[in-house]
């Protein structure tokens, strides 16, 4: 099965490929590292943001996307924009999206330990979080 695990910060979706096939994780290679939104936007840029992402999704058979949670409150809640991208992801037609709060994260990931250093993953530091909940999908 392969899973696109999501983080939303800000104006961007981080994402990364994490397949689990016969007991093993490999790490696809693919195009794209997040995709952004404008600063400045509206319906047709928000529109050209699902669209590039179900594009993505489908050019790489994902057969679940899986968004990292934030919160609505408090110090740490998410943006505006962050909740426009989730409700964007979430509305493409034929795709599986789940989202993990951070209490599943947390549990799924202490029930199965990740068995590498995400530095030995090769994949770029921003993209740790979207790794995790990759992995936590897959272990969950």
């Amino acid at each position: 099965m392969r899973i696109c695990g999501v983080e939303l910060s800000g104006n961007d979706a981080v994402i990364c490929l994490l397949n689990l096939e016969k007991q093993q994780f490999n790490i696809p290679d693919c195009r794209a590292r997040k995709l952004s939104l404008a600063k400045e936007h509206g319906r047709e840029e928000l529109v050209q943001f699902q669209a590039a992402f179900a594009k993505l999704m489908s050019d790489y058979s994902v057969d679940k996307v899986v968004i990292k949670g934030r919160l609505t409150k408090g110090k740490f809640a998410g943006g505006a924009v962050s909740f426009k991208l989730e409700a964007a992801i979430q509305l493409i037609a034929n795709l599986d999206v789940q989202v993990l709060n951070t209490s599943q994260l947390k549990a799924a990931i202490a029930e199965n330990p990740c068995p590498i250093q995400f530095a030995d993953t090769g994949l770029k530091q921003f993209q740790e979080a979207a790794f995790t909940v990759a992995y936590a999908a897959h272990a969950a």
